[in-house]
């Protein structure tokens, strides 16, 4: 709503009234559905695994080394209560004391990438910084999920590939 419509409303009376300044690129940051050209980008959000485990900063390591095991992953990812993503849990810590705490041994502020990212973004990350996975969080700092480097995200990479070289020029 623009600043004269929320002025307006706020003569009638009315006291909640928000001015959302954001935009479209706001809109694309949270995952939201996309048109267009752009749409056919591979994105962080389609190929980010939201089956990641979380825990709580206090969590015990060993409890949580268990949960992320059982489902067959070896990181997880610390969150407060609303899902804001605190700090990150690869392999090595994972495999830490199981009577310290997460939050005592946790990656704190891991980097993250946004929904709307290009792939080729977070691959170019990982490559320099010789990461396995990155997590995607919306602006706000929420979990969406960690992307790793696996089958079906080189799948998708190759013909996306196909797609920037051939365009529209294909079977002309």
């Amino acid at each position: 709503m623009s600043p004269r419509a929320t002025a307006r409303l706020e003569s009638f009376g009315l006291r909640e009234v928000y001015d959302y300044a954001a935009g479209k690129s706001d809109w694309f940051a949270f995952g939201l559905p996309m048109e267009g050209e752009g749409a056919r980008v591979p994105r962080a959000g389609q190929f980010a695994r939201h089956d990641v485990p979380t825990c709580h900063p206090e969590e015990r390591l060993g409890a949580v080394r268990e949960r992320a095991a059982a489902a067959s992953w070896d990181a997880g990812v610390v969150v407060n209560h609303d899902r804001v993503v605190l700090g990150l849990l690869d392999r090595s810590r994972l495999a830490g004391d199981p009577d310290r705490t997460a939050e005592e041994v946790m990656e704190l502020g891991p980097s993250t990438f946004r929904p709307d990212a290009p792939i080729e973004r977070l691959l170019d990350y990982m490559r320099r910084h010789r990461r396995s996975g990155v997590l995607v969080t919306t602006p706000d700092g929420r979990l969406v999920g960690l992307v790793r480097r696996d089958q079906r995200l080189n799948r998708t990479l190759e013909e996306a590939e196909t797609y920037i070289w051939f365009g529209d020029h294909r079977g002309g």
